[in-house]
Order: C-alpha cells, then sequence, then structure tokens
C-alpha cells in the first residue's frame, strides 16, 4: 500500500473507477484507518462497459475489493486500457469550524496528471466545491465521513 503521511493529514490512493457505497469493518484490509478513504469500503465498479458491477468481496478473494480501495489496480481486467488516471489521492488542506478544504490529485503512471481542492462547508451541511465526476465526488465524501469520524474521536 502507497500511503504517505501529509502535514495536515493522509494522502493515499483509491481506483478512479470505484464507486463506494458501504463502509466495512469486517474485511480483512491492511491498517483501515490509513486506507484511502481512511476505512475499507464495498462499492461497484464504474469503469466503462463495467458500470454497477460489485467486485468480489467474499473471503478469502478480497483481493478485488483491496485493488479498488487501493488504487493502481493494473492486474484488474476491468480497467479500461485508455484512461485519464489510474488512481486518486485526497488529503485534508485545512479544516476549520466552518469549513474543510480537501486536496486530490490525480495520477497516471504514479505521475500526476490533474489535481484540485474540494470545498466542505459544515454551517450548510454541503459541499461548497464539488467535483464534476461523480465517482471521484462519491470518494470524496468518504474521504470527508471518515476523516471526520477519526477527528471526533479523538
Amino acid at each position: 500500500m502507497s500511503t504517505i503521511i501529509a502535514a495536515r493529514g493522509y494522502i493515499a490512493l483509491a481506483c478512479p473507477f470505484f464507486f463506494p457505497t458501504e463502509r466495512v469493518d469486517n474485511i480483512a484490509l491492511p491498517h483501515p484507518a490509513r486506507l484511502p478513504l481512511g476505512a475499507a469500503w464495498r462499492g461497484l465498479c464504474e469503469a466503462p462497459g463495467q458500470e454497477q458491477r460489485a467486485p468480489n468481496t467474499h473471503e478469502p478473494n478480497t483481493h478485488e475489493l483491496e485493488s479498488c480501495n487501493l488504487g493502481y489496480a493494473t492486474s484488474c481486467p476491468r480497467l479500461p486500457k485508455q484512461r485519464t488516471c489510474d488512481a486518486v489521492r485526497f488529503a485534508v488542506a485545512g479544516d476549520s469550524q466552518t469549513r474543510i478544504s480537501i486536496q486530490f490529485s490525480l495520477e497516471m503512471g504514479h505521475v500526476p496528471a490533474g489535481h484540485g481542492r474540494l470545498e466542505y462547508d459544515r454551517s450548510l451541511d454541503t459541499w461548497a466545491l464539488r467535483h464534476p465526476d461523480p465517482r471521484i465526488q462519491k470518494m470524496a465524501e468518504c474521504f470527508l465521513r471518515s476523516h471526520i469520524e477519526r477527528k471526533n474521536h479523538m
């Protein structure tokens, strides 16, 4: 797993075609709190031609789900040959009483392929700045949820 600890939070990877739907605590993935979205998630593959397909999540074959949670799943048969990125990184760039700023970075071949910032407005309980790709936005929402839960337990 490739996880880097940043000054203000975790930076980690997730497959850009993964659409998380349910947090799971009963799947044996390494270091759940350090996973890209702050926990293990079940979800759907949204790669072209594979939309709405659920990866195998039954023991002992959780390697598909592990690839979805960790990104860079070059051995995944559903990963399209033509794609704009292999993985997505998230990090908390700022956290105040009113706003949480999340940086994201898209990677292709371990090289930056795009980046940006997302903003969550705590007072309005809504995203002030969203990502246009629903998969990446959903991953950001999962990352944010994990961040808030982790912070509340400190």
